[in-house]
C-alpha cells in the first residue's frame, strides 16, 4: 500500500467536501487504518483498539461522522449511503489513497458500502457486529428496546451535548434521524456483496445484534470473506480487546491464514 504525506498525530478538524470533520490520528508511518464508529458514538469508542493498532505499526485514523460527537450535523436525513459518501470524501482528502477499514455496528455498513462503491480505496476490511438487511437482525433485541427508552435518550444526550458544535438543543434532532435510519435500513441484497474484492473478516459476538446465520451468509457472499464468532455482545471490542485486537492486527497485516487442511 503506497505511502503519502498524511496528517501527524493529534486531534482536530479537517476540511472534507467543504465541511469540518473531526478526527483523531495516531502514529506517523505504516499502512493507514480507518476505524469507523457506530451510531451515537465517536472516536473515543475505539479507545481499546487505537493504541494497539498504533503499537503494531499502523497509521490509525478515527473520523467522526456527521451529527456524531465533535462533527456537526447536516440538514436532511441521515442515511448509510450519505455517510459512505462522506467516508469516501475523507479517504480522498486525508489519506489520498487506499486504507484498511474497520467498521463497528453502523460503521460496518458504512465500510461495506465504501468497498462496494470504491474498491480502489479499500485494502483489507473488518466488519463487526452488524446486519446488512433486516433478515439478519436479532428480533426484538434488548438493545433495540433500550435504545428507544427515555432513559437511553437522556444517557446518549449526556455524551452528545458537551461535544457537539450544534449545541445541546440539537440532540433530539439527531436522535430521531438515527432511529429513522435504523428503522429503514440497511437493506442490502447479499448478492451485491459478490463484487466486494477486499479480503474481509466478518466478526461478531455470539450474543450480538446480528444472527450468526446472517454473518455466515455475508462471509459466503463476499468475494474473499471469512467469519469469526467470539463470546460477547454488541460491545465486543470493548468487552474482549485482548482477543479482538490480535485478531484485527493479524488480519489487517496478512489476511486470513492459508488452510492447513483442504
Amino acid at each position: 500500500m503506497a505511502e503519502s504525506v498524511r496528517p501527524q498525530p493529534g486531534t482536530g478538524y479537517v476540511t472534507v467536501q467543504g465541511r469540518q470533520v473531526w478526527h483523531e490520528v495516531h502514529g506517523t508511518t505504516g499502512e493507514p487504518v480507518l476505524l469507523l464508529h457506530g451510531g451515537f458514538a465517536g472516536a473515543s469508542s475505539w479507545a481499546a483498539q487505537a493504541p494497539a493498532l498504533t503499537a503494531a505499526g499502523f497509521h490509525v485514523y478515527l473520523p467522526e461522522r456527521r451529527g456524531h460527537a465533535h462533527t456537526a450535523d447536516v440538514e436532511g436525513p441521515l442515511t448509510y449511503a450519505v455517510m459512505a459518501g462522506d467516508t469516501i470524501g475523507y479517504l480522498e482528502a486525508v489519506i489520498a489513497g487506499r486504507a484498511h477499514l474497520v467498521g463497528w455496528s453502523d460503521g460496518a455498513v458504512v465500510a461495506m458500502l465504501v468497498a462496494m462503491r470504491r474498491p480502489d480505496l479499500v485494502g483489507r476490511m473488518v466488519v463487526i457486529g452488524q446486519y446488512y438487511n433486516s433478515r439478519g437482525r436479532v428480533p426484538d433485541s434488548a438493545v433495540e428496546r433500550l435504545l428507544r427508552t427515555p432513559e437511553a435518550m437522556e444517557f446518549l444526550r449526556a455524551s452528545y451535548d458537551p461535544f457537539s458544535p450544534d449545541g445541546p438543543g440539537h440532540f433530539t434532532v439527531v436522535y430521531h434521524k438515527m432511529l429513522a435510519m435504523i428503522d429503514s435500513g440497511p437493506e442490502i441484497d447479499l448478492s451485491e456483496l459478490q463484487g466486494v474484492t477486499a479480503p474481509t473478516l466478518v466478526l461478531q459476538g455470539d450474543r450480538d445484534e446480528v444472527t450468526v446465520h446472517h454473518s455466515c451468509a455475508v462471509a459466503a457472499a463476499l468475494g474473499d470473506g471469512r467469519l469469526a464468532v467470539l463470546p460477547g455482545s454488541h460491545a465486543l471490542p470493548l468487552e474482549l480487546p485482548e482477543v479482538v485486537n490480535p485478531l484485527l492486527i493479524t488480519f489487517l497485516r496478512q489476511g486470513a491464514p492459508p488452510p492447513l487442511l483442504p
